[in-house]
């Protein structure tokens, strides 16, 4: 229960960013739109890198 009033952490924000726009990815390529699906992707892959170079960073 308490772990729903806790804030979320920057990666915890990022990851579900990342998994939200994989969704969105989905449904656009399963409309077969491939040239928004390239762009929600891509936007996709963006947030995927900052939180990577932010848990690189964490963890040094």
């Amino acid at each position: 229960m308490f772990g729903l009033l806790r804030k979320r952490t920057e990666v915890e924000k990022l990851e579900l960013q990342y998994e939200k726009l994989m969704e969105e990815a989905r449904d656009i390529q399963r409309k077969g739109d491939m040239k928004a699906f390239a762009l929600k992707t891509a936007e996709a892959e963006a947030v995927m890198d900052a939180l990577v170079r932010l848990k690189q960073t964490q963890a040094r």
